[in-house]
């Protein structure tokens, strides 16, 4: 599998069994797309896609936990999916997970509407007119609103969204007011929040949200997430999500 990996790049172990392509000095997976792929209500028979994937970790991740019936991965990034299309080379993956390179507000016209049970999306957390060091750089088109908005991303998940159709997503806590406003303008009623807390005692940073095409008006607040405990370790709860066991 050795020309599966091109230089500068990294071969990482997931330790749920698979292992994911990434490059050294480029936007690499954090802890929310872990987060998000255990959040994400998903089940055997699902058809699922991913908007914005990126490497495709969370569909591997989904994948190794839940496995659905179909992914598919859109990103635009043509490097990114390419690394995406060899991670799941390295997997065996190539008849589970589907990439495509793709600007996602083209998906329900080359794809299909209403076609998909679940949206998950990672999208960029940073309006664009927040200041950008260098707009051609891979972790900046991931980290902000320069190839789609939020607003044109939620469109797209509620054209892709069978009627009752769910949406998964894991975005900033200071964008809140403009989740919950842009996702009621695209028809896609918020139906439950988690906060994500750095740690004990700190106020949340991050916000884990399901949303259904056109839902009844009901918002649930679950339990509050912790990353870190009172002693800077990692919860028993993170430990759960990555499958870790305590020694």
């Amino acid at each position: 599998m050795e020309e599966l990996i091109l230089q500068g790049e990294t071969v990482d172990d997931l330790q749920n069994g698979y292992r994911i392509i990434q490059k050294s000095h480029a936007f690499r997976f954090g802890v929310d797309a872990v987060l998000l792929s255990d959040f994400a209500d998903i089940r055997h028979g699902h058809s699922v896609i991913d908007l914005g994937t990126g490497t495709g970790i969370i569909p591997i991740l989904i994948y190794a936990k839940k496995k659905p019936s179909e992914i598919t991965a859109v990103e635009i990034q043509q490097d990114m999916a390419d690394m995406a299309e060899r991670s799941m080379k390295l997997n065996g993956l190539g008849n589970n997970i589907k990439v495509l390179c793709m600007d996602l507000k083209d998906a329900p016209v080359l794809l299909g509407k209403a076609r998909y049970d679940c949206v998950v999306t990672n999208p960029p957390y940073v309006k664009k007119e927040c200041g950008i060091n260098n707009p051609s750089e891979s972790k900046a088109i991931a980290r902000f609103e320069i190839m789609c908005s939020l607003e044109e991303v939620l469109i797209t998940a509620k054209e892709l969204l069978k009627p009752g159709g769910k949406l998964f997503m894991i975005h900033r806590t200071d964008r809140l007011a403009d989740i919950i406003c842009e996702m009621r303008n695209a028809g896609i009623e918020p139906k439950r929040i988690r906060f994500v807390h750095p740690s004990t005692g700190k106020r949340p940073n991050l916000l884990l949200i399901e949303g259904a095409r056109g839902g009844n008006k009901e918002l649930k607040f679950m339990d509050p997430l912790y990353i870190h405990d009172e002693n800077g370790e990692y919860t028993e709860e993170i430990h759960r999500i990555y499958g870790r066991t305590r020694g």
